[in-house]
């Protein structure tokens, strides 16, 4: 599900998970924001999950205090917030696994590593919120917009360095639930991943193997923010015969 590059997920003292934006982060999302607006209010009243909801008022104040972070830093609140909001004790479950394997410091595997694996995996899954969400991150963080288009039709024809597709075809291993073996190791250590790499490949697998499924139970929607993030370069300048620099 989303976050980090939208929302930088980071914990505080006595409080649990706090979402800050990262500079890049709040430009697309700015950009994202400004053009999805008028969509977003004309279709809030639509259903983002088959379970109930719940209002701000009856939830715990550290989760309501997240959300509102979230939301005014970013422009708007994914969805996964509001419907995993419906057990908070699993909500604060749920974000404190992703923290730590998406927003991690350490290790060899990139933020947009991380949310390449997500796609390819969801895709597999044929989760609609995780592809669509985790798309808009990865093109934050890779400044590609249409690599994650591709592996979420097809990671075997995108285009893709060697390897990232070591590192998905193990990841689609691990997502299949097909046996690992001493060759997988050997294989994604000949491309540079040591053993604690092949670990954070495979938990981040296993750990949307169960963010897919429940968006599945819940029938959980995308925000409609999440289409544009990251796909049209920002405009930074006039050029003195009146066309449009991209940065």
């Amino acid at each position: 599900m989303s976050l980090r590059g939208v929302l930088k997920i980071i914990h505080r003292p006595n409080y649990g998970l706090l979402c800050s934006l990262s500079p890049a982060s709040k430009v697309c999302l700015k950009t994202a924001t400004t053009h999805t607006r008028q969509s977003s209010s004309s279709s809030s009243s639509e259903p983002i999950s088959r379970y109930p909801v719940p209002k701000k008022k009856n939830l715990p104040f550290d989760i309501v205090e997240l959300m509102e972070e979230v939301e005014q830093k970013g422009g708007f609140l994914p969805n996964v917030f509001k419907v995993l909001a419906h057990r908070p004790a699993e909500f604060r479950a749920f974000f404190s696994y992703y923290n730590a394997l998406m927003n991690k410091e350490s290790g060899g595997l990139s933020k947009a590593d991380r949310e390449l694996i997500v796609v390819a995996t969801s895709a597999h899954n044929h989760c609609l919120y995780c592809v669509v969400s985790h798309s808009a991150l990865h093109r934050i963080y890779s400044k590609k917009p249409m690599l994650a288009d591709q592996v979420a039709v097809n990671y075997r024809v995108a285009e893709l360095s060697a390897r990232e597709k070591a590192m998905l075809d193990f990841a689609l291993t691990v997502c299949r639930s097909e046996t690992v073996t001493e060759e997988h190791f050997s294989t994604l250590e000949a491309h540079g991943f040591d053993q604690e790499d092949i670990w954070d490949i495979a938990a981040i697998a296993a750990f949307f193997a169960l963010s897919n499924r429940m968006a599945h139970l819940t029938d959980m929607r995308p925000n409609t923010e999440f289409y544009n993030m990251g796909r049209v370069p920002r405009d930074k300048a006039k050029a003195s015969d009146g066309q449009v620099k991209e940065e």
